[in-house]
């Protein structure tokens, strides 16, 4: 007797009806469990939401104190229905979760946003085996080769000393969400950090739900140029053209996502420089999760879904594209999928 999928892909998100449950779901719905607090993962309107301690912490300052948010720890199962549910990380942010889903003998997991590089803020990537993986694709092109951490921090460092050396104040531009925090604690204490208005509060909201990180200086009047140019400034990109940029001593600008690892990116960026320190797994790394968790079937979703799902299919796994309005019954999707916003 064919047994319904423990997963299905709806309008409304990544569903398991057994547990009347969504996972990461982009419309409202009754139950939700999140990931991670991006907002292409969490949305408002969810009348229950089940995550991590810090992701709890980012979706009360995001969305609202007055939703019914619920916390449960990493690797602690919870059973739903007679489905078991539990958290694993991701690696991706502070307290980004991957979903383990298991029952009888059919075991499922979505990943989420996901990097498998250890970076000493995150909690580290956890493998978990599983007959079904829910993966995202963000950067799954060869081309998408992250270079050791400590590597890039280097270049940003050096860039960092050529501008003191020419009087030019530093600005990296990065997500206020989990790109700024990993910048935060790999930047030396020696150097100030400045940090725009977003970039701090999150900070603070994560400092205040227990993640350890350095003190940085908010941005403000009583700051003078001089000071914040001998120093390094976290800002979102959105705030590039902000008359606050341009006020400051020869201010220089520097994008730091995954997508500076393309040369036709960076010319068209309205920054000078880029580097490509990302959160999400690259070429490789994906490779490796795939054929390391066991997975009979490959769910790829957020990004270069349909390149990567064929890569599979050569390699001789079952794989399949997940775009939004996918359903299993119609086993096509009807709209293209976008890209992750938060890198």
């Amino acid at each position: 007797m064919h047994r319904e999928p423990l997963l299905s892909f709806t309008p409304k998100g990544i569903y398991c009806s057994r547990a009347d449950v969504y996972i990461d779901p982009h419309r409202p719905v009754h139950r939700a469990l999140i990931t991670h607090g991006h907002s292409d993962h969490a949305i408002a309107g969810h009348q229950y939401y089940l995550c991590t301690q810090l992701t709890a912490a980012i979706l009360r300052y995001r969305l609202g104190s007055f939703y019914q948010i619920q916390t449960h720890d990493f690797g602690i199962p919870l059973d739903i229905n007679g489905v078991r549910f539990s958290f694993h990380p991701a690696g991706h942010i502070p307290g980004s979760a991957q979903v383990r889903v298991a029952y009888r003998d059919e075991i499922w997991v979505v990943t989420g946003d996901y990097k498998t590089e250890a970076d000493a803020l995150c909690e580290n990537y956890e493998l978990v085996p599983c007959h079904h993986l829910v993966t995202e694709s963000t950067f799954a092109l060869p081309v998408y080769q992250w270079q050791p951490q400590p590597v890039i921090l280097g270049e940003i460092l050096d860039w960092y000393q050529k501008n003191q050396e020419q009087g030019k104040s530093t600005l990296l531009l990065a997500y206020a969400l989990g790109k700024s925090q990993r910048l935060i604690h790999l930047i030396p204490p020696e150097i100030p950090v400045y940090t725009q208005g977003s970039v701090e509060q999150t900070t603070d909201i994560l400092r205040k739900a227990g993640l350890k990180l350095r003190k940085t200086i908010p941005l403000s009047s009583r700051l003078t140029k001089k000071e914040i140019q001998k120093g390094i400034t976290l800002t979102p990109a959105s705030e590039i053209n902000n008359p606050w940029v341009r006020s400051l001593i020869s201010p220089v600008t520097a994008t730091v996502s995954g997508w500076m690892t393309l040369n036709t990116i960076r010319k068209n960026q309205a920054a000078n420089h880029g580097f490509a320190l990302s959160d999400h797994v690259d070429w490789t790394s994906l490779n490796q999760v795939v054929r390391a968790c066991g997975a009979r079937k490959i769910w790829v979703t957020h990004g270069y879904t349909e390149a990567y799902s064929k890569w599979l299919k050569t390699l001789g796994y079952e794989a399949e594209a997940v775009r939004e309005g996918y359903r299993f019954e119609a086993n096509r999707s009807a709209e293209n999928q976008e890209r992750a916003g938060e890198d």
